[in-house]
């Protein structure tokens, strides 16, 4: 919430090149906890590290950038140097379908026959789904390398899936598993005979929500430093012996065997085709110590690049790291396996399609077919273009992870605090933040936190589109009523973000357009240029998801091919004009006009898509109108009021799925909290002054004004 500082503090010396130093120092701190960051321990560092960052004053003295830069060079060759020693592990899934495939001709012979005759017997070959029916398994792609794909194995280039410096799972969605995710194994789990996934529906699972059904393997190969170590494990084993024999295992409960110097380069397997696994490394005193070097090199360096660059004031710091908390309990009621874990993703969803796609990308990318990497699986888009390409960027930087996304999430509440404080006072804006993040009353409006972090935990694109678009509308309508300043670069993050947001979710083009037209005209009637000319190349990456269209399909489609969809264009124009028409006829009970009136119903429904908010929200339509014309509404609110009512129109032809129209509603929600501020609370005094009275003297109303004004001393 540092975004409440004194606008004077903008003007300061050297202010205008505050947010590449604050983008360099957090470069540093990246470079000091090592890519991919995809635990939680480095990533907590990191979160840390950007809420002091974004909250404080960078340092413009060289030397001190000096020292910091040694610093953290001398960390990362010390992790280079010193870095525990590391295990091998491969894993895959397990899916066999008569002789011969990638599986059998490279996995130890012994170890293959073991594991296809579990799996015959789990899925005897008579009673297998047909493959002909759409959604079995046994017509999807089958494992093409005997081990998967993992992200976090990118920068090791090591020739099975990855390599651990540890070993401790119980479940395999905090083994983080990433093949699980494959597009080509986007199977119907209630035509297939092999499954998915299933859902724990005790609402006390909290960690363990996920159980992945999927028939797997993870295979593990220990180098000489792990000798004396030893191996625990619950479930089935096949331990690789002389000669390439294994001796199946199986534990009831964790039983350990230690680690012998016949056991060094050996394959020992682990196999969840029959029976659950569970296992853990229980390593050795030399190795437990240099495994703690790594972690304490990462917290050197991120503590080093924070005490000699930033200067802070601890308290501006509690309201913003109580804020992070906040989110991330949201966040593990949600769904637990968000915050570090690879949950299964549901067959049929988004979230699969788009990590799929990634994944593919991603290998592209990798393999240098750049070319096919960015063509995104799709000549001409389909489905909305842009959440696969951040996935792939995501994989890059947070490995297996769904990391990435939650630090989408965990900065939406300080852009909603940043958007509500443009316009209204601090304690107003506070209020609005604690109701947006903390209290679910909001999920009635479509203005909750909840909402955001269950569709982004499902991998849905909706919540990346509407942080992206929030971060641009925060900068293009500038922190006080005179507007953005006349400079180039914020003008085209304003653009940039934009297009990015239209790029993960085109159907927000409407506000959008309007904003960014409305604000270049104001621009040009400043003869403010920079600003125009900003707006516009910034902008301007939008026009790639036509071109790529063009390029690889041949097609001149503007965003995607379902623009027209008739499941999306629910009410197309013209059912309107034959609803009208009978109307006209007095037919109360004709087809159009039944259509037209439920699809206003569900527009006013709102994302909580219950009909009884559709007197509310019919109110809150009213307002934005009012709001529009009022001229003694500040210019950037009218503008802000048109584009939500334009984005608003959206409802009214297509689908009304609730998470269509989050942000839609939280822009309402703004200039609704507006008119109350200017208009709306003067008018309920007037007709009411005893409730009011009586409301401001209750003592809960007393307490929360004065913990608001304890947090605005805090940040101001």
């Amino acid at each position: 919430m540092t975004s409440a500082s004194p606008s004077g503090s903008r003007s300061a010396p050297g202010a205008q090149h505050q947010p590449w130093l604050k983008f360099a120092a957090l470069a540093l701190v990246v470079a000091a906890l090592g890519l991919p960051v995809n635990d939680l321990f480095r990533y907590g560092l990191l979160v840390i590290a950007a809420v002091v960052v974004v909250a404080g004053t960078i340092s413009r003295r060289r030397m001190q950038w000096i020292g910091v830069l040694a610093a953290v060079v001398l960390c990362v060759l010390a992790r280079v140097g010193l870095e525990a020693p590391r295990i091998e592990e491969g894993h895959n899934v397990f899916l066999v379908d008569g002789a011969g495939g990638a599986l059998e001709a490279a996995l130890p012979p012994a170890a293959f026959r073991f594991m296809a005759a579990e799996f015959d017997a789990k899925y005897p070959p008579a009673r297998r789904c047909d493959p002909k029916q759409e959604g079995c398994w046994r017509g999807q792609a089958f494992p093409r390398q005997a081990f998967a794909f993992s992200a976090d194995g990118i920068y090791d280039r090591t020739a099975l899936s990855r390599r651990v410096s540890g070993i401790d799972f119980s479940d395999p969605v905090w083994l983080r598993l990433g093949f699980i995710n494959e597009h080509g194994y986007n199977w119907n789990s209630e035509v297939s005979d092999v499954t998915r996934a299933s859902r724990e529906r005790n609402s006390l699972a909290l960690i363990h929500r996920w159980r992945l059904e999927m028939p797997w393997f993870v295979m593990y190969r220990f180098p000489a430093a792990f000798v004396g170590s030893a191996l625990c494990w619950r479930g089935e084993v096949l331990w690789e012996g002389a000669d390439e024999r294994f001796e199946p295992i199986a534990h009831a409960a964790m039983q350990c065997r230690t680690l012998a110097p016949d056991d060094v380069g050996r394959h020992i397997f682990g196999v969840t085709i029959a029976q659950p696994l569970a296992m853990r490394l229980a390593p050795s005193a030399t190795i437990r110590v240099r495994q703690l070097v790594e972690p304490c090199l990462a917290l050197i360096g991120t503590a080093m690049v924070l005490a000699l660059l930033v200067s802070v004031r601890a308290r501006r710091l509690l309201p913003s790291f109580a804020l992070v908390a906040v989110t991330l309990t949201v966040a593990f009621f949600n769904d637990a396996s968000f915050l570090g874990g690879v949950r299964p993703f549901d067959s049929g969803d988004d979230g699969l399609v788009y990590d799929g796609y990634a994944r593919v990308m991603l290998r592209q990318f990798l393999a240098g077919d750049i070319t096919g990497a960015l063509e995104g699986s799709e000549a001409v888009f389909y489905f909305t273009p842009g959440l696969r390409y951040l996935r792939a960027v995501e994989h890059l930087i947070f490995g297996e992870s769904y990391l990435g996304y939650l630090s989408l999430i965990l900065l939406l509440p300080f852009l909603a605090f940043a958007m509500f404080r443009r316009f209204l006072p601090l304690r107003w804006a506070l209020a609005l933040t604690l109701v947006f993040a903390a209290v679910p009353i909001g999920v009635v409006f479509g203005s909750s936190l909840v909402q955001y972090v269950k569709w982004a935990a499902r991998g849905f694109a909706d919540p990346a589109a509407y942080v992206l678009f929030l971060a641009g509308f925060v900068l293009l309508v500038g922190r006080t009523a005179a507007g953005p300043r006349n400079r180039f670069a914020a003008a085209a993050g304003a653009g940039l973000l934009f297009a990015l947001a239209l790029f993960v979710r085109p159907n927000i083009a409407p506000a959008a357009g309007i904003l960014l037209a409305g604000a270049g005209v104001a621009a040009l009637w400043q003869r403010q240029y920079r600003h125009v000319a900003g707006l516009c190349i910034g902008f301007l990456p939008v026009l790639g998801m036509a071109l790529h269209n063009w390029v690889y399909g041949g097609a001149l489609v503007l965003f995607t091919a379902t623009a027209a969809h008739p499941v999306l264009l629910a009410m197309p124009p013209a059912a309107y004009l034959a609803a009208l028409g009978d109307l006209v006829h007095l037919d109360v009970a004709g087809e159009h006009l039944t259509r037209a009136l439920r699809q206003i119903g569900g527009w006013l429904s709102g994302p909580s898509e219950a009909l009884a908010m559709a007197p509310f929200h019919a109110a809150a339509i009213v307002v934005l109108v009012r709001m529009a014309l009022w001229r003694r509404a500040e210019p950037w609110l009218r503008l802000t009021a048109v584009a939500t009512l334009v984005q608003q129109a959206v409802g009214l032809f297509y689908a009304s799925a609730g998470r269509y129209y989050y942000l839609t509603w939280l822009l309402t929600l703004l200039v609704v909290a507006v008119w109350l501020h200017d208009e709306g609370i003067e008018i309920v005094r007037r007709r009411f002054p005893d409730f009011c009275q009586r409301i401001a003297k209750h003592r809960g109303s007393i307490k929360f004004v004065r913990g608001l004004d304890r947090i605005a001393r805090m940040i101001a």
